[in-house]
């Protein structure tokens, strides 16, 4: 079940999420909100995994709801569905570029397409857990999307692979909106030119006529044959590298010679591939013109991203195999993990690594009010922030939330921890049935 808070006075959206919730009911159950402080005191008890932004209602500072995600790290999880008036102030936020956004929409495209939202939010659930919650993978993750042609879809699946990538510490938080712009752009260029062949002085022509490109997509997919074309997009993710490939199925286009032209800033348009070679590496297209594939480096053991609060704490710099703390040493102090990583050893064994996705060294010591459970070295250089225990505790106090997102934290490892016990529960009945074992050796 997906937590949904929207903030908003109007009846049209409320009467539309209710009723589309009721048509998910298995999947999504929302609250509503009419006041600012109390709608960001709920995101910050909650952590919704989707928050619908209301800027029509009177009354709601959106703009001061969107401002208090964006300052916090911690507050990025899921993603927000902005409503606007009208479709210029549509085109105003997305110029933000703020990566929590999947999208903007005018009230009437709300109410016609929030359903759909919603189906492609389920289908795609895994890309809505929040920054930390993951346990960092390693080898390899691939998969595919595919979109119809639609402005919407584009911009959803664009912003499913970025935020990802971003939460996951994959990407900086500076590459993620290169990444954005480079993915919206090529998606772009499917969509208009490839699947609806709209041509160079088409779209000039009707850009300079002052309507929206929007207008004219929707146009084109009158004729069946061009609104059963769909957009394919898949994914390759390592540790050193992330894969794209978009691929259209239209005609395809020379891109010999966009690439290779001059940039002309008075045009409405056409600048996209252009852009995009600034943005990502290593941009390709077949021959036809129809698919182009690019790529971007991982960041490797990135820094996480310091919340204001905590910038006044003491930056701890370590050098490789430094001490932070021994076992049963009293634990005075709880450590947020900016960058490096470290070893975990219990009783002189090697138990774990830690690395900035942890987040923390030392919650389990600072919760149990006990002395520490390990020693922990640092591999290589690092930064920790130190936090006194009384200042950590007046910081929840002031901000729950983040001992809401310490305990989530928590518990995603103990899941993680009671999937290996079952694992390894499983390999040793399946043992027991090849060969005997003593039980002594079972039971331990």
């Amino acid at each position: 079940m997906k937590k949904i808070i929207a903030i908003t006075t109007n009846k049209k959206v409320i009467s539309t999420i209710q009723e589309t919730c009721n048509e998910y009911a298995t999947h999504f159950d929302a609250d509503f909100y009419s006041d600012t402080q109390e709608a960001i005191s709920f995101i910050s008890y909650g952590l919704p995994e989707i928050k619908v932004l209301d800027f029509t209602s009177e009354g709601v500072d959106c703009h001061q709801i969107l401002s208090t995600i964006s300052a916090d790290p911690w507050l990025h999880n899921g993603g927000i569905i902005a409503i606007v008036g009208r479709q210029s102030e549509v085109q105003a936020i997305e110029k933000k570029k703020d990566p929590n956004i999947l999208i903007v929409q005018t009230l009437t495209a709300f109410c016609n397409d929030f359903s759909r939202i919603l189906q492609l939010l389920w289908n795609n659930q895994q890309f809505l857990f929040n920054r930390g919650m993951q346990e960092q993978l390693r080898g390899r993750e691939s998969g595919s999307f595919i979109c119809e042609n639609d402005p919407r879809d584009i911009r959803v699946y664009a912003s499913f692979l970025v935020n990802y990538l971003y939460s996951t510490n994959r990407v900086t938080y500076d590459d993620r909106f290169a990444l954005q712009t480079a993915l919206m752009e090529l998606l772009t260029n499917a969509l208009e030119h490839g699947n609806c062949n709209i041509s160079f002085t088409e779209k000039t022509s009707w850009l300079f006529s002052g309507k929206e490109m929007i207008d004219l997509i929707m146009e084109k997919n009158k004729d069946p044959e061009i609104a059963a074309k769909r957009i394919h997009i898949s994914y390759l993710i390592t540790n050193e590298k992330s894969y794209f490939k978009i691929k259209d199925e239209g005609k395809g286009f020379d891109w010999h010679y966009q690439m290779s032209r001059e940039e002309d800033e008075t045009q409405l348009h056409g600048r996209g591939i252009m852009l995009s070679q600034g943005l990502v590496s290593n941009i390709k297209y077949n021959e036809k013109g129809n698919q182009v594939s690019f790529e971007m480096n991982n960041i490797q053991l990135h820094s996480n991203t310091i919340p204001g609060i905590m910038e006044t704490f003491e930056m701890v710099h370590l050098t490789d195999k430094q001490v932070v703390c021994r076992q049963n040493e009293p634990s005075t102090d709880l450590y947020f993990i900016v960058s490096g990583r470290y070893a975990v050893y219990a009783e002189k064994k090697l138990v774990s690594v830690l690395t900035p996705n942890d987040m923390f060294i030392g919650e389990m010591a600072f919760l149990l009010n006990d002395r520490r459970s390990a020693t922990i070295l640092a591999v290589g250089n690092g930064k920790l922030l130190r936090i006194p225990k009384s200042a950590f505790l007046n910081l929840i106090r002031k901000n729950p939330h983040y001992g809401i997102f310490l305990s989530k934290l928590l518990a995603q490892r103990l899941l993680r921890q009671t999937q290996k016990t079952i694992k390894l529960s499983s390999k040793l009945n399946e043992l027991k049935s090849i060969i005997e074992i003593p039980d002594y050796i079972s039971e331990v």
